[in-house]
């Protein structure tokens, strides 16, 4: 059983995974940034951490494989790394719209080229993020949508690349999460009430829901699922949400 690769552990969503793999016994690989995030985490999980760039493709493969051999190789890789910017499109520059891009698409084409070529046989899996902001239209979320609806096209066209090596590659779309990332929006309870109406459900989701279908698409058992994208989303881009009392 090789070491699941998660980039950009150091925020919410990528934590509760860490700990929840950990808890499971599985071996992971820390990845972020800046290692006064890492560190902690990592003394914490007793796993090793590693400090990279997403952007120079050749040392973030040599860092994954040379943490990774002790471990028996690769078998899986997260990528959690991302942004927020919630602009109107008048409002936001083309170096904010080419920063949203490089936080969330350009870094899942960098750990998905690179995590491709690191998975052992037979196979495994690759999670990247996208959002529900993707798939239904909300105002102020141009970058962002547009960063991850391409998160989207870029799965699609890999998991066809893939499949005859037997690496899946799954998206999962969340609606609006608790995390830190998200903090101004649902810290203020006006704003965090108004989020919840727009939930079918009437509430925003926890980071625990994320990583369980996260540790989910990586189990072998669940080796017969790729190209998808998975909604987890309080039913904000398929459901109404309906008038509450």
């Amino acid at each position: 059983m090789g070491i699941i690769v998660i980039a950009g552990v150091s925020g919410t969503i990528g934590t509760s995974l860490a700990r929840r793999l950990v808890g499971a016994g599985r071996d992971v690989l820390l990845l972020g940034r800046t290692a006064e995030k890492l560190a902690p985490l990592a003394s914490e999980l007793n796993q090793p951490y590693a400090v990279v760039d997403y952007f120079d493709a050749e040392k973030l493969e040599q860092t994954i494989s040379a943490a990774a051999e002790p471990a028996g190789g690769v078998e899986g890789i997260v990528n959690s790394t991302g942004s927020i910017l919630l602009k109107p499109l008048h409002a936001t520059s083309l170096d904010e719209f080419r920063a949203v891009l490089d936080a969330n698409l350009v870094t899942s084409f960098q750990m998905l080229k690179v995590g491709s070529r690191l998975l052992a046989k037979p196979g495994g899996s690759i999670v990247l993020f996208s959002s529900a902001a993707a798939e239904i239209g909300m105002p102020n979320h141009e970058a962002i949508a547009a960063a991850k609806a391409g998160v989207i096209g870029l799965a699609r066209a890999a998991a066809a690349s893939l499949a005859g090596r037997n690496i899946r590659v799954n998206v999962i779309s969340p609606g609006l999460v608790r995390t830190e990332l998200t903090r101004r929006i649902w810290e203020a309870p006006a704003s965090e009430a108004a989020a919840c109406e727009m939930h079918a459900l009437g509430r925003i989701g926890e980071p625990e829901q994320i990583a369980s279908l996260v540790e989910w698409l990586l189990a072998a058992e669940n080796d017969w699922i790729t190209g998808q994208t998975i909604g987890v989303d309080g039913g904000l881009s398929r459901v109404l949400p309906r008038r509450r009392q």
